[in-house]
C-alpha cells in the first residue's frame, strides 16, 4: 500500500496543464496557472512548460482532449531525447481516479492535480503533531477514492478475461480484490484513529481558549502569502515564521499585543487559496476554530495583487463555509514593499493601519478596561 511520507522537497521539472472554459476565460486561466506555478515552486519543483486548451468542460476520461494529450506526450519525449527529463505533469483542477489512471498510462510520468500538490506542501510545512495529524487525515481522505489506481499492476499480471468476463487470469482476481479491501480497511481504521486524535486536540484547544480569560480575541485572516505572519511579527515583536512562499504558516500562533494601552490576543491563521480542497478545510477544523471564535477579524489584503478582489471573495466564502457567525471585520489593505526583519521600523502606512484598529477594539463589549 502506498504511504504518504513527509520528506525534504526535491527539485523536479514540471509541466502545468489548465483549461479555458465558458466560466473561466483565458485571463483567468493564466492567473490560476501563475498561482499553480507558485505552488509548484513552493513544493520544490521548477516549471518548464504550460499547456492550455479551450473546452466546454474537462474531459471525463483524460481531462484534456486526445490531441492535446498527444501534444504533451510529444513534448515530454522531446525533452527526454535532449536529456531534460520531465518529472511530473500538474493539472490545475482535481482529477478523478479514472482520469489519473488514463493520463499516467499515456504520459508515463508522475501525475498530480492541484489538490495533491497542496496536500504535499501542507505535509512539507507541518511541524507540530496537531498539523501533521490534520494533514495526514486530509491525505487519506484524498487517497481513499483513488485507491484502486494503486493496484492496476495486478491487472497486468495476466492477459485475457476469465470465465465471468473479469479482468486478469484465473487466480489473480481474488488476491487483488482482497488486497484492495484490506488497504481500504486499514485506511478507514487509520482515519478513525486520526479523527479521535483531532477530537482530543479540539477539546484541548477549546480549553486553552477558555483559559485565556475575557481578553478580546483578534484573528488575522486572508489569502495565503499576503503578509499575515509578517504583520503578526510587526505587532507582537515576535519571530513567527514568514516567507515569500505559499502556506508558510500552518499552525495557529497566538500572541498578546498592546496598542495604546489596549491589550488583546492576536491570532495568525493558515491562509486560504482558490480551489482549497474541502478535505483540508474539514481536517483543519481545530485550527480554524480560532477564526470562528474570534471577536474581531482582521482581513489582510494585498492590494498590489492584480486579482485581489477575487482573493477577498475566496476568503469571505471560506469563512462563511466554516459556519462562522457574523462579527466585526476590519479590512486591512496593504501593499508589501519589503521583507520583514525583527529590527525593521514600522512604516507610516503600518502605523496608520494599527491606529485604525483602536476604535473596533474599544467597541467590543468583552474588552476589559485598561489598568491605570
Amino acid at each position: 500500500m502506498k504511504e504518504f511520507v513527509i520528506s525534504e522537497a526535491q527539485v523536479e521539472t514540471a509541466i502545468l496543464v489548465g483549461l479555458i472554459t465558458q466560466t473561466q476565460d483565458e485571463r483567468k486561466t493564466k492567473e490560476y496557472l501563475d498561482e499553480l506555478e507558485f505552488l509548484a515552486e513552493t513544493a520544490g519543483a521548477t516549471v518548464v512548460k504550460r499547456f492550455t486548451q479551450k473546452l466546454p468542460a474537462a474531459n471525463s476520461v483524460t481531462y484534456v482532449g486526445k490531441g492535446k494529450l498527444e501534444e504533451i506526450k510529444e513534448y515530454i519525449h522531446q525533452e527526454e531525447e535532449n536529456e531534460r527529463e520531465v518529472g511530473m505533469v500538474i493539472f490545475d483542477d482535481e482529477l478523478s481516479a479514472k482520469q489519473i489512471r488514463n493520463i499516467e498510462a499515456e504520459l508515463k510520468v508522475k501525475i498530480l492535480d492541484r489538490t495533491s500538490l497542496i496536500l504535499d506542501i501542507f505535509a512539507m510545512r507541518a511541524q507540530t503533531a496537531n498539523a501533521k495529524t490534520q494533514v495526514e487525515l486530509a491525505q487519506y481522505k484524498y487517497m481513499l477514492p483513488r485507491l484502486q489506481r494503486l493496484w492496476t499492476h495486478l491487472e497486468r499480471q495476466g492477459g485475457g478475461s476469465g470465465a465471468g468476463g473479469g479482468k486478469g487470469s484465473v487466480g489473480l482476481r481474488g488476491p487483488g480484490e482482497t488486497q484492495l479491501e484490506m488497504d481500504r480497511r486499514i485506511i478507514l481504521n487509520r482515519m478513525s484513529l486520526l479523527k479521535e486524535r483531532l477530537a482530543e486536540i479540539d477539546k484541548q484547544k477549546s480549553t486553552q481558549r477558555k483559559n485565556r480569560g475575557r481578553m478580546i480575541r483578534v484573528a488575522l485572516v486572508g489569502y495565503t502569502n499576503v503578509g499575515k505572519s509578517t504583520l503578526m511579527n510587526l505587532l507582537s515583536k515576535s519571530e513567527v515564521f514568514a516567507e515569500n512562499k505559499l502556506f508558510a504558516t500552518l499552525d495557529t500562533t497566538v500572541r498578546k499585543v498592546i496598542i495604546e494601552n489596549l491589550p488583546f490576543l492576536l491570532t495568525d491563521t493558515v491562509g486560504f487559496i482558490r480551489k482549497l480542497p474541502t478535505d483540508l478545510v474539514d481536517s483543519f477544523k481545530s485550527t480554524l476554530d480560532e477564526v470562528r471564535e474570534a471577536d474581531l477579524l482582521i482581513h489582510v489584503v494585498d492590494i498590489s495583487h492584480p486579482d485581489f478582489e477575487e482573493q477577498i471573495s475566496v476568503v469571505d466564502k471560506t469563512i462563511a463555509d466554516l459556519g462562522s457567525p457574523d462579527r466585526s471585520t476590519l479590512s486591512l489593505n496593504r501593499k508589501p514593499t519589503h521583507t520583514y526583519h525583527p529590527t525593521a521600523k514600522h512604516t507610516s502606512a503600518d502605523c496608520t493601519y494599527i491606529q485604525n484598529w483602536k476604535e473596533p477594539l474599544q467597541n467590543q463589549k468583552k474588552f476589559p478596561e485598561p489598568s491605570v
